[in-house]
């Protein structure tokens, strides 16, 4: 990871190297003591403020295919407007899911996931960036038990797809941080892509989802070893080239 003139709390777990450090906390007391520019990339899914944490799952049984229960929180009452700014002061690149549910400035590039749905989740949802691009699209179906590549549910409500945020991180370069983490969907997408990796999670049943996600991706090897750090462009050139 790049050098900094800051000292990061000491992480509650951390690969050998560094490259990876994860943060049991929350990220509106963390992120205010980091410095501007602090990371490369701030890659996240913040809440949206529908209430989605609140028990809404149960609610989707289908006859006598019973939906998760997720329990009832409270961390996706209100949108996270204040520590969505405090992020965006610390890193030079932005990709926030959600955008649309916050007060963020006018962006030339979007980034879409068409879920390819039937229920009734949104057909997509839409995440702002502050990258100087075009909009940019990607079709993944994720609805209810059909989700593409039979992806595992790891206990989270509103866990996105391995690909959609391996593709997210992909326009990026750098070093990433979520300050969501949830169950370590970046973090994953970012070991297998070579990326070093910062994640802030305040709940301890979804840090410790995480960290076992993360454990067992860097178990396996990234997938492009001996590859640095990889980028849209560079996954494009590979695959088509």
């Amino acid at each position: 990871m790049t050098e900094r003139p800051h000292v990061w709390p000491t992480p509650d777990w951390e690969t050998p190297d560094g490259s990876i450090r994860l943060y049991c906390g929350d990220c509106l007391e963390i992120l205010p003591t980091l410095p501007e520019g602090a990371v490369d990339a701030v890659v996240t899914d913040p809440p949206y403020g529908i209430g989605e944490a609140a028990g809404k799952n149960i609610s989707r049984s289908r006859g006598n295919v019973a939906a998760t229960d997720y329990g009832v929180m409270s961390w996706d009452d209100t949108p996270a407007q204040i520590e969505v700014e405090l992020a965006m002061t610390i890193s030079r690149q932005q990709v926030v899911f959600g955008g649309n549910y916050y007060k963020l400035p006018p962006s030339s590039c979007w980034l879409i996931w068409d879920k390819l749905n039937s229920g009734d989740f949104a057909d997509c949802e839409i995440a702002w960036t502050n990258l100087k691009r075009a909009v940019r699209i990607i079709r993944h179906r994720w609805n209810g038990m059909i989700r593409e590549g039979n992806e595992k549910r790891v206990g989270h409500p509103t866990q996105k797809p391995l690909a959609v945020m391996a593709w997210a991180v992909g326009f990026t370069d750098g070093d990433v941080l979520d300050p969501f983490m949830g169950s370590g969907t970046t973090g994953v997408a970012c070991v297998n892509l070579g990326r070093r990796f910062i994640g802030i999670e305040k709940e301890p049943r979804y840090f410790k989802i995480a960290v076992k996600r993360i454990e067992d991706a860097l178990g396996k090897g990234t997938l492009f070893d001996g590859i640095e750090e990889m980028t849209q462009a560079a996954l494009f050139e590979k695959e088509y080239k």
